[in-house]
């Protein structure tokens, strides 16, 4: 057998999908055999693999044993001269496989091949070629030099920016997210270092090929999309530590003990750095606008209040310094927990969600004033001027934001999506439906026929593929979708690459899939269109819930004399009251099993469930999961105050330790 593929998944079914699609195709005429090695995904990965591609070898963990160890699983097992080691998040050449072995074939000295990967927009991504991060190397590239100087032979040396990208080149380091190599080299190099859990392990092969007499190669001729992988947050603090401390135990193996020393010495330093920008950065993210508004709120409430004092009421002195300093704060950070609450700092701005926390935010400090003793209950004419503070200012802090165009603050703006999708008559029907399941409901909508010699009979038919260029400028898309069934994927990366000028995002439509995967990253939010759209997985519904869930949690408490004749097993409901208070329950969640056929989005175990409200019907199993996928698709606060009035008397239920997971 000449190629074995090792394709190492966690939770990315729809990725995955592709790319063992594109595997396929590629594979046609090649003498291969395909591994999938699943790491627990809960996420119906497993089941997509057994159903659709049959052909494909699957080793199904029941625990996340890591990428080395998952991979050497495959290896162990594999018959081919070749070991291909894939990541999931990828689509490769139809020609790719043909290429690469060719070339290995050519250059016996070959212990390792990696090839030119472009991201989701078609931009050429670095980590292509590495060079070994020694101390030096790894110096300049924590400290940002190797950016500044990308092309230095001395600075550059991380990413060899300095070497032709379109050119062979022998390299140090090969990534592990397409990474050929000789099943003899690895004989004698030994199998990936299951040490590394995460990141580092390729950098530990590809210098064990090189000290076992081989060469590593970088090959441009065949190229594969890389989306990045899922994991890789750069900003998130668990990324730094993950990747840093890889980057020491390769430190540890393989340098001198003085070398590994300082190399630890400077890691470290890295982490603690990086990590330290990078909390700074999130805090100041997400703090600097309710900071700002806070701020300005202030100084409007103060001067007012000092005007207000000693000219309207003439007292001749101002509010006492607990009011200024003490309970105007308060205010104004209840004001702001209430916009929070109702959205008010959600992307895109929404005025009315902030309008509607500020009213909220009202009626809590006016029924907080009602229960202050007397001493302490100040002005109420300044309640009211704060409230017009707080809309006025932060009116006009969301216009001058919106002005001036600063990026996520535009007001109540949605994604303007201007689509074409390209491919025959009936993929670009389908892919067409697909859309419109996904309620993604584009601003323009244009089909675009990949058959230059044929019209496609649909209203919005603007041309054929070879026009392509012309439709994008008069129409002025965004986004083009591709159909796999018509398009090899070596023209749409062909296209990806030539049209990088036209700032368009790409996205691509497996034959017979129920998704639409592409752009930049496979963590983006919009890069991933499925028919799974759940309302309950959107951020302002969960927050909705949470905060049903702790009011009605504080109310059922404080009622609970009364609730003790009323429900049944009054103890494990007071229980319930403080499980769902403190976030560990939520009144009501799925009632489906894990072994339900429906992928349901994660929410928090519930005491009662959409059952409950067919208190008196014997409900199936199968009817329990089809009221389960109503409840995620059309979820709403009403539809959990419905089922906890319809199950009040069950609200001391014990849950089930196996439902809602």
């Amino acid at each position: 057998m000449k190629l074995s593929v090792v394709i190492v998944n966690y939770n990315v079914e729809h990725f995955l999908e592709q790319c063992l699609q594109s595997v396929r195709e590629a594979g046609k005429g090649v003498d291969m055999e395909v591994f999938v090695v699943d790491n627990n995904s809960v996420d119906g990965s497993v089941e997509m693999v057994r159903s659709k591609f049959p052909e494909a070898i699957l080793i199904a963990n029941k625990d996340n044993v890591g990428f080395s160890r998952a991979n050497n699983q495959a290896i162990k097992m594999a018959k081919g001269e070749y070991v291909l080691l894939l990541n999931p998040d990828t689509v490769v050449e139809n020609d790719t496989f043909q290429k690469v072995i060719k070339f290995m074939d050519e250059h016996p000295n070959a212990g390792g091949l990696g090839v030119n990967m472009v991201d989701g927009k078609g931009n050429f991504l670095p980590e292509s070629k590495r060079g070994l991060p020694t101390p030096s190397v790894a110096f300049y590239k924590i400290f940002g030099l190797a950016k500044l100087f990308p092309k230095s032979k001395r600075f550059g040396k991380y990413h060899l920016g300095y070497l032709d990208k379109n050119e062979t080149h022998e390299v140090d380091v090969l990534s592990g997210a397409f990474m050929l190599l000789r099943k003899e080299a690895l004989d004698k190099t030994g199998l990936l270092d299951e040490d590394f859990f995460m990141y580092g392990e390729d950098i530990d092969l590809s210098y064990r090929i090189i000290q076992a007499g081989y060469k590593n190669y970088y090959y441009p001729e065949a190229r594969i999309i890389h989306y990045k992988g899922e994991s890789t947050k750069k900003n998130s603090i668990n990324y730094i530590f993950v990747f840093y401390r890889a980057m020491v135990i390769f430190a540890q193996k393989h340098f001198s003990q003085k070398n590994a020393k300082l190399f630890s010495f400077f890691i470290n330093s890295a982490i603690w750095f990086r990590a330290s920008l990078s909390l700074l950065k999130r805090f100041i993210k997400s703090i600097w606008l309710p900071l700002l508004d806070a701020i300005t709120v202030y100084m409007e409430i103060y001067f007012i209040g000092l005007y207000w004092e000693n000219i309207i009421l003439g007292s001749g002195q101002g509010y006492p310094d607990l009011y200024m300093w003490a309970v105007i704060p308060i205010y104004i950070l209840i004001w702001l927990v209430a916009i929070w609450l109702s959205g008010g700092y959600d992307k895109p701005v929404r005025l009315r969600n902030i309008y509607q926390g500020i009213l909220f935010g009202t009626i809590a400090i006016l029924v907080l004033f009602a229960l202050l003793p007397g001493a302490l209950r100040f002005s109420r004419a300044m309640i009211f001027w704060g409230t017009a503070c707080m809309l006025l200012d932060l009116t006009i802090i969301r216009i001058a934001l919106h002005l001036l165009k600063v990026p996520d603050y535009t007001l109540n703006k949605s994604i303007n999506r201007r689509i074409v999708i390209v491919g025959n008559e009936a993929e670009t029907k389908r892919v067409s439906d697909l859309l419109k399941r996904t309620n993604l409901n584009p601003d323009f909508l244009g089909i675009v026929g990949y058959d230059d010699d044929k019209k496609i009979d649909n209203p919005n038919f603007l041309g054929t593929f070879r026009q392509l260029k012309e439709i994008l400028a008069i129409y002025k898309i965004n986004e083009i979708i591709f159909s796999t069934g018509d398009i090899s994927s070596k023209k749409i990366i062909d296209y990806m690459i030539d049209l990088q000028d036209y700032n368009v995002d790409y996205k691509i439509a497996p034959p017979e899939s129920l998704s639409i995967i592409g752009s930049n990253s496979i963590h983006t939010s919009g890069d991933l269109y499925t028919i799974d759209v759940s309302t309950i997985s959107k951020p302002e519904y969960r927050r909705k819930k949470a905060i049903l869930d702790i009011l009605s949690a504080l109310t059922f408490i404080i009622i609970f004399p009364v609730n003790y004749f009323i429900v049944k097993h009054p103890g494990q409901y007071l229980k319930n009251c403080f499980l769902v208070l403190f976030r560990k329950k939520s009144w009501v969640g799925f009632s489906s099993h894990e072994n339900s056929q429906h992928r349901l989005p994660k929410i928090k175990p519930g005491i009662l469930t959409p059952v409950d409200a067919f208190p008196k019907e014997n409900v199936s199993q199968e009817a329990r999961e089809r009221l389960d996928v109503l409840y995620a698709k059309d979820y709403s606060v009403y539809q959990d105050i419905s089922i906890i009035f319809k199950g009040y008397r069950n609200l001391g239920r014990k849950v089930d330790k196996n439902v809602n997971k």
